[in-house]
């Protein structure tokens, strides 16, 4: 099996073959764009090729910007478009793809790569592992109503007074607002990507991105800048149900403020929020506790690590220590054992021939790298091996974070 990169002559055919791996039609050109695909970097696309000279399967990656805790911004590969034919399939060629992507990505320097797995049980042996998590809330309006808060001082009212205004916009009017809004989100929210330009002017991705008709909710400060937006649509029909696609604002305030905004909405029987944190205070922001039923929690960004200690040494810290990682890497055969001391919100990583404190696999240091994991979850789930009672409890202090990761983006 050969591996051969793309280019822009034989995109379509990468398309195509993409599509028919997962059993799908290209949707047809529309006006104003809106192919999802559309923003590929044919230069970061992959074939698989018989010997015979038969595509086979495909594997594309995007350039994003991932945010780590600390407010690290670091260059990130966004695996993508990943799949084999249905009639050459377990006959090596996605593992082929997979290795040769991850060299690719190693030559460019990247410590990282991300994706969102369609299947959690294909990626976990490519060595990702799940990082980021999110969730459904379902709130009826009539269980809607927000408690007073209890704390006056630095509470979040989510009133829409003299401080800010809320006004309501087509998304197709709108983008340069969202784009500028999501970039400064993005920006403070630890496991966040970027949304690169290109994906807001060729509107390829999900709503609010893509054509798909959307109402925005455009938050403002007292002095007329944008700081939030809501994108949402309304389903026709006996249920009336508000779909909201997301809800953009690195305040807490208004956050609440939109929020309050879109479950006071007229003529809806309920406000089904797409993505929300699964800490996120707005449900105990109701009076009612049980008004929001959270659906659909789940994993979201998938990470794996390709230079243990260069991850290691940039993100930022929020507790002193030391701690000696023995980590295994099955998939590109590789096994190193580092010493992690952190000092003042840096990290020091190098190998050492110490007695381990924790043993695991590349892709459990992954789902641990930004905080969204704590080492004692995977340690109690036999993942993790501690090779002495207070290990776990020492890493999770030394990996905890200020922020707990959230990623919005679809890709």
């Amino acid at each position: 099996m050969e591996i051969r990169q793309t280019t822009e002559q034989d995109f379509d055919v990468f398309v195509s073959t993409m599509h028919a791996a997962f059993g799908l039609h290209p949707e047809p050109p529309v006006d104003g764009g809106g192919q999802w695909w559309s923003a590929l970097e044919a230069d970061r696309c992959l074939f698989a090729v018989t010997a015979d000279g038969k595509r086979v399967g495909t594997a594309g990656a995007h350039s994003f910007e991932l945010t780590l805790p600390g407010e690290v911004l670091v260059p990130v590969s966004g695996v993508t478009a990943v799949g084999v034919l249905p009639s050459h399939r377990r006959q090596g060629a996605l593992s082929s793809l997979m290795r040769h992507q991850l060299a690719e990505l190693r030559a460019r320097g990247e410590f990282l790569s991300v994706l969102l797995a369609s299947e959690a049980l294909i990626y976990r042996r490519f060595g990702y592992g799940p990082a980021t998590y999110t969730a459904g809330l379902t709130v009826p309006r009539h269980r809607a109503a927000f408690a007073v808060p209890r704390v006056v001082a630095g509470a979040a009212s989510g009133s829409v007074g003299p401080s800010g205004s809320v006004e309501v916009v087509r998304s197709s009017d709108c983008g340069e607002v969202m784009e500028e809004v999501y970039d400064r989100y993005r920006r403070s929210q630890p496991g966040a990507l970027s949304r690169p330009h290109r994906w807001w002017s060729l509107r390829a991705g999900q709503p609010p991105i893509s054509p798909a008709p959307r109402y925005v909710a455009v938050h403002r400060d007292a002095d007329g800048v944008p700081d939030g937006y809501a994108s949402y649509t309304i389903e026709p029909g006996a249920s009336r149900t508000m779909k909201v696609d997301e809800v953009v604002t690195a305040d807490d305030a208004v956050h609440t403020a939109l929020a309050r905004f879109l479950l006071e909405h007229d003529l809806v029987s309920q406000v089904s929020f797409k993505h929300v944190p699964t800490d996120h205070p707005l449900r105990w922001q109701f009076e009612d506790f049980r008004g929001g039923e959270v659906t659909g929690v789940g994993d979201w960004l998938w990470v794996r690590l390709l230079d243990v200690p260069g991850a290691l040494t940039a993100r930022g810290w929020f507790a002193d220590g030391e701690i000696v990682l023995d980590v295994e890497d099955p998939f590109l055969g590789e096994h190193g054992r580092h010493l992690l001391t952190v000092r003042d919100g840096k990290a020091d990583c190098v190998p050492t021939d110490r007695e381990p404190d924790l043993s695991l696999d590349v892709s459990d240091l992954a789902s641990v790298y930004l905080g969204g994991t704590a080492p004692s979850t995977l340690v109690r789930a036999g993942h993790v091996r501690a090779h002495h009672p207070g290990a776990a409890a020492r890493a999770d202090a030394l990996f905890r974070t200020d922020r707990s990761p959230h990623c919005l983006h679809w890709f």
